[in-house]
Order: C-alpha cells, then sequence, then structure tokens
C-alpha cells in the first residue's frame, strides 16, 4: 500500500502490528527515448508490487539521485554526493521516530550506491533498526532472467522499455546496439558522455515482446518481495 493513500492514523495503527517500510529511490535523468524518470517510476512500481500481499506500507519515491554523467543531457537533475547522503540520513532519521524498525531502501540507479553506505553509517549510531539497500534490477534472479534474454541489455534498453516508462510519441527503435566501452566511458566529462552516448542506450535491445518484458518484471517483483519478507536477524 502507498503511503500516498494513507494517513497518520493509518500508519500509527499499522505500526501497532509491523514495523517494516519501503522507500523507493530514484533519479531523474537521460533514458533515451523512455521517459526521464525511469528510475522513480520502476524503483516505486517494483516496491508497490512486492509490498502489496505483505500489507507493507511504500513512500514515494525519492525522485533525484546523484548522476553528474549525464548532466550534458537537458532535464538531468543531479545532487551532490554530500547533499544525497544527507538526505538519506534525515529521512532515517523520521522513518525511526515514526516507529519504523525495519526500512528497505530500493534503489532503481547505480549512481545512488552512495545511500547504501550512508545507511550502514547511520545504524552505527541506530542499532536498534534494520536498513537494507537493494538494488531490484541487478538483483541475482532479475540480471539472470535479463541476460538469457539479452547478455549486452544496460541503460535505457528494453530492460527499462516497459508500460510505465515509454513514451507514445517517442517510440524506440527496434534494435540491438553493441554495448559501449566502458572503460572508455569511466573516464568521460558530462559533455564528452552525451556525445558518445549519441541517443543514450548504454547497449542491448531498444525493446522486445510484452512476454519477455512482463516475464522479466515477474521476477523482480517476487525476488524484491523475498527481500521484504527477511530475513530480518
Amino acid at each position: 500500500m502507498k503511503i500516498a493513500d494513507m494517513n497518520w492514523m493509518q500508519i500509527e495503527e499499522y505500526l501497532k502490528t509491523d514495523d517494516r517500510v519501503v522507500v523507493p529511490l530514484g533519479s531523474v535523468e537521460q533514458h533515451a527515448y523512455l521517459s526521464m524518470a525511469v528510475d522513480m517510476i520502476l524503483a516505486e512500481k517494483v516496491a508497490v508490487d512486492a509490498a502489496e500481499p505483505l500489507g507493507i506500507p511504500v513512500y514515494p519515491a525519492i525522485p533525484y539521485g546523484i548522476t553528474p554523467y549525464f548532466a550534458g543531457f537537458a532535464g538531468t537533475v543531479t545532487l551532490k554526493v554530500s547533499t544525497y547522503v544527507a538526505l538519506i540520513q534525515d529521512m532515517l532519521d523520521s522513518l525511526k521516530r515514526s516507529g519504523f524498525k525495519r526500512i528497505v531502501l530500493v534503489n532503481g540507479h547505480g549512481g545512488n550506491q552512495p545511500a547504501q553506505s550512508a545507511a550502514a553509517e547511520w545504524m552505527l549510531n541506530n542499532p536498534e533498526v534494520k536498513v537494507r539497500f537493494y538494488n531490484w534490477w541487478n538483483a541475482p534472479k532479475t540480471l539472470a532472467a535479463v541476460r538469457e534474454i539479452d547478455p549486452t541489455s544496460s541503460h535505457a534498453s528494453w530492460m527499462e522499455n516497459l508500460p510505465w516508462t515509454r513514451l507514445k510519441e517517442a517510440p524506440s527503435p527496434d534494435h540491438q546496439k553493441p554495448p559501449i566501452d566502458y572503460q572508455r566511458y569511466a573516464i568521460m566529462n558530462a559533455e564528452e558522455s552525451k556525445a558518445y552516448l549519441a541517443e543514450g542506450n548504454f547497449g542491448g535491445w531498444f525493446q522486445r515482446s510484452e512476454e519477455d518484458e512482463l516475464a522479466m518484471w515477474n521476477v523482480a517483483v517476487n525476488e524484491t518481495r523475498a527481500i521484504l519478507e527477511g530475513p530480518w536477524s
């Protein structure tokens, strides 16, 4: 259930019997022909789908993350690492104050990795609270499902081209892009990155069949649900 569909009294009542909660982490950045909010949309969607049968509340996704390498693409928003770490830790303080003791950060963007270190550091001073940082898209079973269909798929490829992220007015092409040279890409600045990536796909098919999409998504939802279930000790 979404926090957006609850009031404070319902949250207080929920906390009498359960102390789990989910916070999706996203980013607003280029995703080739797809929505700028892909990472935010998918992190929240997989969290909500996974948590619904368990009755665990899910906060709205934090939309902004750390993505300086895409700063050359129009519309991208990137936070400083220090800002992001402070945001994560302030949020955890608030969740603890409310009474949540088992918190899952469902991450949808690779650049948000500092949130994992921020959560680990925060737990040093809050040992009574458990925080899990979870990258939904590269969890073992989900990644295996993706690789089985397309070993080269990556950022802005078919694995992110889903009914909730594609744009009707900007259809994706139907071919497989060769993977980028990650060693070269790692040292590029934002403008070099834009020139090198062209439309933005890192490699792989731009689109696949609905059957392939939903098969991958079901694996992702079930794997995320298992994280919410535990173990927690």
